[in-house]
């Protein structure tokens, strides 16, 4: 019956997807020669995957690595797996790319689809990047503690959300918080955004009480005051504005670093030769000075891989998502 409602949910979403794509996307039409390329991004404009893909396709760009240009088009829905599935049925398209992570590895657990990531071309993981946990300025969670004893004492009176689908990294970081701290992850009430846009309007709209997300997405509202940010998921303290001064969870006491990751795919069925081709754009839009500088200006974690060391991460975290949703019966 589960997979009847997942196959059926992801149906509904690749149709209201394709709409939105049809509705928004520039249309732009390719020769054999062309070298002009299609980056798709699976969540809304402002999301992780967006801010990730368009600082690879700038850098790319300002450098004439591809030698021709990109069309950048968001595809939404069913937190990725609508994005998903346009990639794969562009079998052999050697012009199109996506960026995809581990957010897109639990949505397609999520929504029954019948493929996985390295079911496509894998071409190159570019960066980690820490979890936050985030509270609207005004809430009554001053510290992780805070946050920690009220949902220890009644963790259903504590409503968090996060910017992915049960599995992804939203989802997977506030209930590995919830077991790190005593808190039985079925009891922990999670409400799913698609993307950073969403999620923020639900922190400010006081809809939710806290939010599981990456850091840089919310840069402006942790600057302005908007947002406070109780603590980061990594090993080290993240710098920049409004972030610095939040302690890790490790710092405040809590056994638990947590990081998500996002990278490059190309459709199944290219040419090895294209592979490898479009595997040397990424390695040299990594090797330079302005990618270094997106790294430093979004904390981003430099964790650079392609080929085989790639693929096998790529099968690794599919077991990391699959676990956690058996525990968690959603699967």
């Amino acid at each position: 019956m589960r997979r009847r409602r997942t196959t059926r949910a992801l149906a509904t979403a690749v149709a209201i997807g394709s709409a939105l794509v049809l509705a928004t996307g520039c249309g732009v039409t390719r020769g054999d020669q062309s070298r002009d390329l299609t980056m798709l991004i699976p969540n809304s404009p402002g999301g992780g995957y967006d801010q990730t893909g368009r600082a690879a396709v700038a850098v790319m760009d300002h450098g004439d690595i591809t030698g021709g240009s990109f069309e950048v088009t968001n595809v939404i829905g069913a937190g990725g797996s609508v994005a998903m599935t346009r990639l794969m049925n562009a079998e052999g398209d050697e012009r199109t790319m996506m960026t995809a992570g581990l957010g897109v590895v639990g949505s397609l657990y999520s929504f029954g689809a019948p493929y996985k990531l390295d079911d496509a071309t894998p071409l190159a993981q570019l960066i980690e990047d820490q979890e936050g946990v985030l509270v609207p300025s005004d809430s009554p969670y001053k510290t992780i503690d805070d946050l920690v004893e009220a949902w220890k004492a009644d963790p259903g009176s504590v409503v968090v959300g996060g910017g992915s689908s049960p599995g992804g990294p939203d989802h997977l970081f506030p209930m590995q918080l919830a077991s790190a701290v005593d808190v039985e992850p079925r009891d922990v009430r999670y409400v799913p955004y698609d993307g950073g846009g969403p999620l923020t309007s639900a922190l400010l709209g006081n809809k939710i009480d806290v939010g599981f997300s990456g850091v840089g997405e919310f840069t402006g509202q942790l600057s302005s005051g908007d947002l406070r940010l109780l603590a980061v998921s990594g090993e080290e303290r993240l710098k920049g504005a409004g972030i610095g001064d939040a302690p890790t969870l490790t710092e405040s006491g809590i056994d638990l670093v947590f990081t998500n990751w996002r990278g490059v795919f190309a459709p199944p069925g290219i040419s090895e030769e294209r592979r490898d081709e479009l595997i040397a754009m990424l390695q040299e839009m990594h090797d330079t000075p302005e990618w270094h500088q997106a790294l430093e200006d979004n904390g981003w974690i430099d964790e650079f891989k392609t080929g085989d060391d790639f693929t096998a991460f790529l099968q690794e975290q599919d077991q990391r998502v699959a676990t956690t949703l058996e525990e968690l019966d959603l699967l």
